[in-house]
């Protein structure tokens, strides 16, 4: 780096200092609670490395992140894709801004990481990981450990590579509910092979007699029986790795049978299991996370003016291209969704007042209630919709809407009111001046309100008490509730259990939602199903367990010969079998034995297809139980009666629950 990038990254540090200060209290009026941030200038190729390394500054030596860091050069530099931001979840949380960035750019980066740092510092799911609470020094540890094993001249680079291949294969089998737990091998677990047996034996040079006496009948067939051979683990295990650093073994070639792994084997599976543990939270909560973000950075920078009058128009530009990335967008889905949740707590609160006031039904309630006039009561009040230095003189300080320490610096001339309006504001000023049922795009939102709702909201309504009027109801409206659910909801829920709850017909409807499907009939994609439940699985099987197969380890010593057996838990998506026994291959690394995996396939029969092509119908597959075995050297595979496998035919979706269920 040379003196005037240097000087350069200091002077855009300097000017950014008042920004990240005033971001930090905004979101805080807002109602968040962030981690401290620390905020970092880098340049194009740092921040490239940065991405590559998945937000830190060191990671262990693996031709992985170079590929990463090619990707991400490529797509900077010929489909003009831009890193806005990378934030890490730390305490305090690592944020990078690219010196090159405009104001606007930077604005939006700090506030969109200043709602990160609230979401890591509050929701459950990165509560559960949380046990190591400096993952930038964890990583550099690891990264220091693993360079050390491949500078060793008895290990080499090119051996812990090829280690490190198989441990990333299964980076995501871990146990995504659970919080991390360090294992180590010990003795659970049966380590008998029966093929041996009577070979081990003969080399004891018994005589019959001793035989029988020690190892009688009953036992020696008891070894060599399935069906009363032991296995472990007593419950299907997740956490494939973890079984693995626990009782696998490596393969030796030249002694033709399993060894057992050397320690620095054990130790660098040991470390990445550890940071699949880490970054588990992220891939749970991608939707909620950038969603969140992608929320109160909206709210900031346009709804609070965050961006100046000379940046609005380059902030609303590079937002619209964030938000309308094409795909399955994490930013666009969360931002809808946790307006779709404001919108309707809201909306609740409302009709419970309203179907209190005298007259008023969940019968008639829309032939009764004057929609525009509700909505002139719930416009915030003028004084708190714009707080200008002229009406500082009005406001009262005893209002709790006001802070009343801010209002008096400011009638001193400490706080720039001009700039910053929302410094005489408390948390309940703040939700009133933005209230969501008020804004043009939500103005028909409570008018929409089914019949169905409001019945379940009279049911449930505790409070009896009555309303003269529709005007004394709306005075007793309080404007925090979404805000506060909204709060609520990021603590407890992931994606799968937030889509699960939130993703109802109306939201797919008002958003456009829909399914498609690849035709065999027509032999093409088509549009299939506007339903909420359609779209809500097809979203859920991108996002339960990272959207990737869910297996598990099933036996530690099936068939009573110490091979592993592994079960695909079958969600009506097939595995791809060539990527299964890829997969397989890896696994015969990390086990030093035969490795079998059971799953389910569908097949199509050529004359049904035809006669549903010719019908205009999809053809009806038929599943079968199949395992996939792989010995070291040639795979097998063989059918397996529905019996077998109906255990893992799952009848809906493997939906997640809430941390306090899992741990329970």
């Amino acid at each position: 780096m040379t003196t005037t990038d240097e000087f350069e990254m200091q002077r855009v540090a300097d000017s950014l200092e008042d920004v990240v200060t005033e971001a930090n209290a905004l979101a805080r009026k807002l109602g968040l609670n962030p981690y401290p941030v620390n905020y970092w200038i880098v340049d194009y190729a740092e921040m490239n490395e940065l991405i590559a390394y998945g937000g830190f500054q060191q990671r262990y030596p693996h031709w992985r992140w170079g590929m990463q860091y090619d990707r991400q050069q490529k797509q900077g530099q010929f489909l003009g894709g831009k890193a806005f931001e990378i934030v890490n979840n730390d305490n305090p949380a690592h944020a990078f801004l690219q010196v090159s960035n405009s104001l606007a750019d930077q604005k939006a980066v700090i506030t969109h990481v200043e709602a990160h740092a609230d979401f890591f510092n509050n929701n459950e799911w990165f509560g559960l990981f949380a046990d190591n609470p400096n993952a930038a020094s964890m990583l550099a540890r690891h990264a220091e450990a693993i360079d050390e094993f491949m500078r060793d001249p008895e290990i080499g680079r090119s051996e812990v590579e090829r280690w490190i291949d198989h441990i990333l294969c299964l980076e995501d089998n871990i146990d995504q509910h659970s919080p991390y737990e360090s294992v180590a091998p010990d003795a659970d677990g049966p380590d008998i092979d029966p093929d041996d047996l009577d070979a081990d034996l003969g080399d004891l040079d018994l005589s019959e007699e001793v035989r029988k006496q020690v190892f009688d009948d009953e036992w020696l067939e008891a070894q060599a029986d399935d069906d009363e051979a032991p296995t472990f683990p007593e419950q299907p295990d997740p956490d494939v790795l973890g079984f693995l650093r626990k009782h696998g073994k490596q393969y030796d070639d030249d002694a033709e049978k399993a060894a057992e792994m050397a320690d620095w084997q054990k130790d660098v599976l040991e470390m990445l299991r550890r940071e699949a543990y880490y970054f588990a939270p992220q891939k749970m909560t991608k939707i909620m996370n950038e969603g969140w973000a992608s929320y109160w950075e909206s709210l900031m920078m346009a709804g609070e003016n965050f961006a100046g009058t000379d940046e609005f128009i380059t902030y609303a530009d590079h937002m619209s291209q964030v938000l309308g990335s094409p795909g399955l967008n994490p930013y666009s889905l969360g931002l809808e969704l946790w307006e779709y949740v404001e919108n309707t707590e809201n909306r609740r609160h409302v009709a419970e007042k309203l179907l209190r006031v005298d007259g008023v039904t969940w019968r008639n309630f829309h032939d009764t209630v004057d929609f525009q006039t509700v909505m002139e009561h719930l416009e915030p009040d003028a004084a708190i919709a714009s707080i200008r230095p002229d009406s500082l003189a009005s406001l009262d300080a005893s209002d709790s809407r006001i802070d009343a320490d801010a209002l008096e610096r400011a009638r001193d001339g400490e706080v720039d009111v001009e700039t910053y309006p929302w410094k005489i504001l408390t948390y309940e000023g703040m939700a009133e001046r933005h209230y969501s049922l008020v804004k043009p795009q939500y103005r028909g939102f409570l008018s929409r309100i089914g019949q169905s709702e409001l019945e379940r909201t009279a049911r449930y309504m505790f409070d009896d008490a009555k309303y003269d009027s529709i005007e004394a109801a709306l005075a007793d409206v309080e404007y925090t509730v979404g805000w506060d659910r909204m709060r609520e909801i990021r603590e407890s829920h992931n994606d799968v259990t937030f889509l699960d709850e939130f993703l109802t017909q109306e939201f797919v409807d008002d958003n456009d939602y829909f399914t498609y499907e690849y035709m065999r009939a027509s032999d093409d994609y088509r549009v299939t199903s506007t339903d909420h439940e359609d779209v809500k699985k097809k979203l859920m099987l991108q996002f339960t367990n990272f959207g990737k197969p869910t297996i598990v380890v099933v036996d530690g010593n099936y068939q009573n010969r110490n091979e592993l057996l592994l079960d695909h838990r079958y969600n009506g998506v097939m595995l791809d079998i060539e990527q299964a026994k890829d997969t397989l291959e890896r696994v015969f690394e990390l086990w030093g034995r035969p490795v079998h995996l059971r799953t389910i396939v569908k097949e199509f029969d050529d004359h049904d297809i035809e006669v549903a092509r010719r019908r205009d119908r999809e053809p009806e597959p038929t599943e079968r139980g199949r395992r996939i075995s792989y010995d070291g050297m040639e795979f097998s595979e063989s059918d397996l009666d529905w019996e077998t496998v109906e255990h893992l035919a799952a009848t809906d979706i493997d939906y997640d629950t809430k941390p306090e269920e899992w741990l329970a």
